[in-house]
């Protein structure tokens, strides 16, 4: 079965506090992990919150890349959410994992849009 897109979800715990808290990093890493996994950048946003935390989204041509952050519980949930056949949202994983210093980490990986031939 063909499908159109691919759909990783992230759960990250035990994750470096500092780098859930560093919205600057988060911004470099979100650029690599787009660079990584083949896709087209368009735009990074990312806010910061008070007293912590960061999200941001990185928006592709090929779909996005997102992150919320809670830094007092060591946690990063994120989607890896591509389509096209010439990205591999697997390859950003690497690049995520160098940054945040996960401890735990679980992948779902999910098809999008099914196509039945």
């Amino acid at each position: 079965m063909k499908h159109l897109g691919k759909h990783l979800i992230l759960e990250l715990w035990g994750c470096d506090s500092r780098a859930l808290d560093d919205q600057e990093g988060i911004e470099r890493m979100l650029v690599d992990a787009v660079k990584a996994c083949g896709a087209t950048l368009i735009c990074v946003k990312t806010h910061k919150f008070s007293p912590q935390g960061v999200t941001g989204v990185a928006v592709l041509a090929e779909s996005h890349i997102s992150i919320h952050t809670w830094p007092e519980l060591g946690y990063a949930a994120m989607d890896v959410f591509t389509c096209g056949e010439h990205v591999n949202p697997e390859d950003a994983i690497p690049t995520i994992k160098s940054f945040l210093k996960p401890t735990n980490f679980e992948v779902i990986d999910i098809k999008r849009g099914n196509i039945v031939d």
